[in-house]
């Protein structure tokens, strides 16, 4: 994930500005802990917000909708606060990796059903968003072998951080496969490992790094937004399952990760294929809105995120 530039597409922003200040701001953070780290961290913070107008107003418009459904102040203040939550869940990405994150404080909700589909061998569709830290996941199945996870990702845009990331750990890039555009090689694959047992990883939150995305429309804080089809259509195309995977961050010692079904079956009719579509993507639209709703300064989307694309090419409106 990264901070937004004047582009309308998330993929195209810059991170080598943010990046060298988390490098710098992780290192203060291991040799004196979290709260030197906070005390560096604001005035650069406020030093970045106020010279990324484009980043700034990305924020401010969203706390504004969510602003709409629950009490929330939404002025500088709470922008600073905002981008302080993403350098907060920045850092434990990178404690996590080099094994200074207790993950005793990780309350998971959901694990029965998981559970269920590992002693099963059945293979899932996880949908995530960028609410957060999804690395909480991908650290946990290091340590518990039974759960696998191949989580698709376009790393480009993110390239320096992956790069930040492996020197810490390589460990921290096995379970990635990056995906620009889906293949028939690319669904053998992972049409494979579905039927191994283990759960393929995509983000509902983001539309695809393509000239024409395809997507559906679905109301988010009350206003449309552009959502991808991908998830959905991979669900029917590998016949598995479809789960929603979210993390919410409580404080430093505590985050919370929920496993929500979606679908426990999904096919795609030749006969409504638009609304079978549209449907599931209300759907996740509305519970990435509750959690939204109930930890604001967590989903780390710094862009545009209303801007609807061109709607010649979306698969389904609702």
């Amino acid at each position: 994930m990264k901070p937004a530039v004047n582009g309308r597409h998330w993929a195209g922003a810059d991170e080598v500005t943010f990046l060298t200040g988390m490098k710098l701001l992780y290192w203060i953070c291991r040799l004196f802990g979290r709260w030197p780290f906070r005390c560096v961290l604001y005035p650069v913070l406020l030093w970045y917000v106020l010279t990324n107008p484009t980043a700034r107003r990305a924020s401010h418009s969203y706390l504004q909708k969510v602003a709409q459904f629950v009490p929330l102040n939404t002025g500088l203040g709470t922008v600073l606060r905002h981008f302080a939550a993403f350098a907060e869940t920045m850092l434990d990405k990178m404690l996590l990796w080099n094994g200074q994150y207790d993950t005793s404080g990780i309350t998971i909700f959901g694990a029965p059903q998981m559970e269920q589909l590992i002693q099963e061998q059945r293979g899932a569709v996880l949908i995530c968003s960028h609410l957060g830290n999804l690395d909480l996941c991908r650290v946990l199945s290091q340590e518990h072998k039974k759960l696998r996870l191949t989580v698709l990702v376009h790393t480009k845009h993110a390239q320096r951080f992956n790069q930040l990331l492996a020197k810490i750990n390589p460990s921290s890039q096995l379970n990635l496969l990056q995906v620009t555009e889906m293949t028939p090689a690319t669904a053998i694959i992972l049409a494979q490992k579905v039927a191994a047992g283990e759960f393929i990883v995509i983000a509902g939150d983001r539309i695809p790094v393509a000239p024409h995305p395809r997507v559906v429309l679905a109301n988010f804080l009350g206003q449309p937004a552009a959502f991808p089809i991908g998830p959905y259509v991979l669900g029917a195309i590998l016949q598995c399952p479809l789960y929603m995977l979210f993390s919410q961050r409580r404080d430093a010692q505590h985050s919370e990760i929920h496993f929500e079904l979606l679908s426990e079956s999904f096919s795609l009719p030749r006969k409504g294929r638009d609304q079978a579509l549209a449907e599931l993507a209300a759907d996740y639209a509305s519970r990435l809105e509750a959690h939204c709703l109930s930890a604001p300064l967590e989903w780390f989307n710094f862009y545009d995120y209303w801007h609807l694309p061109e709607l010649e090419h979306t698969d389904a409106t609702s």
